[in-house]
């Protein structure tokens, strides 16, 4: 019974279903008819126009809205644990040609205006110092955090006041939607967002996830870094179909819910051994080595994230009868 990661989850049906459906000849790269109409549907979903372009990771798509904001000589405020500094293989440095990452500290891995303000200042005007271009956060974070639309508003206008670009990493940014409740627009381009990577592999897709830019004028020259960056897929009409998938009959939603509800199920019966509030699909559990070998004889997969401390996370899929055991095996726990 895994609990490894959400990326690992099966592909939706309806996902394979649109990609069979697109199998026949079309015009190449993204001019085909499912990635002509993306445009479309994602200013419909976030109720203003915007551009989206498909690409085939959540490195890619963090990586070249970077890229289309700042360039080689300039740098970019982040959490210390944010996935662009911590596990991207210095993606972000090369798809941008040198840009430096100015990581910040912050509990479960959120920034604060004050945070920010107060890097910004710390860094002379001068020639002799790395300039700040952008600020990306991670909505949920990568300790399962959800930023609300006031937190990412008053992050926008800190931004704005330093003439700074906003990218939020949307990895999980379903299972952020599922929790608030909001209108997407809410808390993202309303709150001063221009720019976010839509996540759809970890929520049922098989290999597409969106980059979304609410500022168009930046759409062309990521276009031109997509391609040049090995990311111009010849036969894009299946990744279009993948997220047209997704968003069709709020499948998107749907998945995340679902694994937002495993979660929860999960952190009912954990309880003080939270490390975070359970916000989205993931869990930081508190567990010394004897206990973590218990649940694993039990049949229960997850990763040691650090000393006496483990990871899990729901995935859209995720059986019931496997998180209903999981969560009787840790109430079992002495």
């Amino acid at each position: 019974m895994r609990f490894f990661s959400d990326n690992a989850a099966a592909v939706s049906p309806a996902v394979l279903e649109a990609m069979i459906a697109a199998n026949h000849v079309d015009t190449a790269y993204d001019g085909d008819a499912l990635s002509q109409r993306l445009d479309g549907v994602f200013s419909d979903l976030f109720g203003t126009p915007c551009a989206a372009l498909w690409v085939s990771t959540g490195t890619a798509a963090n990586c070249l809205a970077l890229a289309a904001m700042v360039p080689p000589h300039g740098g970019v405020f982040c959490h210390a644990e944010a996935h662009i500094n911590a596990d991207e293989a210095g993606a972000p440095e090369f798809f941008t040609h040198g840009a430096k990452l100015m990581p910040l500290e912050g509990e479960g891995a959120k920034l604060t205006p004050e945070m920010v303000t107060a890097a910004r200042k710390a860094i002379r005007a001068d020639v002799h110092r790395v300039q700040p271009h952008a600020l990306s956060i991670t909505n949920a974070t990568e300790y399962g955090l959800v930023y609300t639309p006031d937190e990412v508003a008053v992050l926008g206008e800190v931004a704005r006041g330093h003439g700074l670009g906003l990218h939020m990493d949307g990895a999980r940014f379903a299972n952020a939607i599922a929790t608030l409740g909001c209108h997407p627009g809410d808390v993202t381009w309303r709150a001063g967002v221009d720019a976010l990577s839509f996540g759809f592999v970890k929520n049922g897709g098989l290999s597409a996830e969106a980059l979304v830019f609410f500022r168009t004028d930046l759409v062309e020259v990521a276009k031109i870094r997509r391609k040049r960056a090995g990311h111009l897929n010849s036969k894009g009409r299946y990744q279009a179909a993948q997220i047209l998938a997704l968003l069709e009959e709020d499948r998107w939603l749907d998945n995340a819910r679902a694994a937002n509800a495993g979660a929860a199920t999960i952190a009912a019966a954990a309880g003080a051994r939270l490390r975070y509030p359970v916000e989205a699909n993931e869990l930081f559990l508190r567990l010394t080595a004897d206990e973590a070998a218990t649940l694993r004889a039990g049949g229960f997969d997850f990763y040691d994230w650090g000393e006496d401390e483990a990871r899990l996370v729901t995935s859209w899929d995720q059986p019931a009868a496997e998180i209903d055991a999981l969560a009787a095996a840790i109430r079992a726990l002495p």
